[in-house]
């Protein structure tokens, strides 16, 4: 008998300990462009403040078409893929796939999410110097 429950004490501690590691995939949506002033930044400058800022942080940002790119960081074995829509007055970062970070469908290793908002973070500080 005290296996049988130390054992299922086990099974709920990896588990609550394996929840503890998830939580729902965050995305930026429609995140504003800042003005420079009276000025719009044109949707180039907007692509190449993100290209700037994803660079930095070890992402590799590739063109998939006008006002959209993709978004890839490797990490050991981790992998996370996004898709970054932008024009001149806004951007978009959407979970696109991933390797090794637990994805269920609604769920992701919680450290994806800090990677987008440190994405998110550094496209604004890229766009505040246009």
């Amino acid at each position: 008998m005290k296996t049988a429950r130390g054992l299922a004490v086990s099974i709920a501690l990896v588990a609550f300990l394996a929840a503890c590691r998830i939580a729902p995939v965050y995305d930026v949506s429609n995140s504003p462009v800042p003005m420079s002033g009276n000025v719009r930044p044109s949707a180039d400058n907007v692509q190449k403040a993100i290209v700037r800022a994803g660079t930095t942080l070890g992402w590799k940002i590739t063109p998939v078409k006008p006002g959209q790119m993709e978004g890839r960081l490797e990490l050991r074995d981790h992998v996370a893929v996004v898709t970054i829509d932008y024009d001149a007055t806004k951007y978009s970062i959407t979970y696109k796939n991933s390797t090794n970070l637990n994805y269920d469908g609604t769920n992701i290793h919680k450290n994806y999410n800090g990677w987008i908002q440190n994405l998110d973070k550094g496209i604004q500080t890229q766009l505040q110097n246009l």
